[in-house]
């Protein structure tokens, strides 16, 4: 039994030290129109009136974490594929068979605990390239440590947040 969990437990404590896909950093956030001013020519970007891109990079991480606990491996990788991406070349396989060996290290609590889990906003920075999510913003019915959670990275691609590094 070991030696099966052995492959699963190095990629997963890889995982865990973040491992990034390596795909390209750059954003990939929506532009805006620019919009001249008619009384004084000035020309200046215009914004969206939704909320802050932190807020949709942190629904989707939420919706990971719950994903996790639900042990929904269709949802997980849809959102963390790239963060696996590294293990996959080194040969510990897809994000299906790389995540579907993390549900095994959560108890029973610690899942119940990721499904109905939520992130502290306040806590949450974000720059040019993408949305840090330190482990001591998740709030959950359970108390989880950088080594079974990590600090997440979202970045946005092809349209939508997605986790490169956990």
């Amino acid at each position: 039994m070991f030696a099966r969990l052995l492959p699963l437990t190095t990629g997963f404590a890889l995982l865990l030290t973040g491992c990034s896909g390596g795909a390209d950093t750059s954003s990939n956030a929506p532009s805006f129109p620019a919009a001249t001013s008619a009384e004084s020519g000035a020309t200046t970007q215009a914004t969206p009136s939704r909320a802050k891109p932190a807020d949709d990079a942190v629904g989707r991480y939420e919706a990971f974490l719950h994903a996790i606990g639900d042990e929904d491996i269709t949802t997980a990788c849809e959102i963390g594929r790239l963060s696996t991406k590294k293990l996959e070349k080194r040969g510990l396989g897809p994000c299906e068979e790389t995540l579907r060996g993390t549900f095994q290290f959560y108890s029973p609590a610690e899942k119940r605990a990721l499904q109905g889990a939520t992130v502290d906003r306040s806590r949450v920075t974000e720059d040019s390239t993408g949305v840090t999510i330190p482990v001591d913003a998740v709030k959950a019915d359970a108390t989880f440590i950088e080594s079974e959670l990590r600090e997440a990275t979202m970045e946005r691609r092809d349209g939508k947040w997605q986790l490169v590094r956990w």
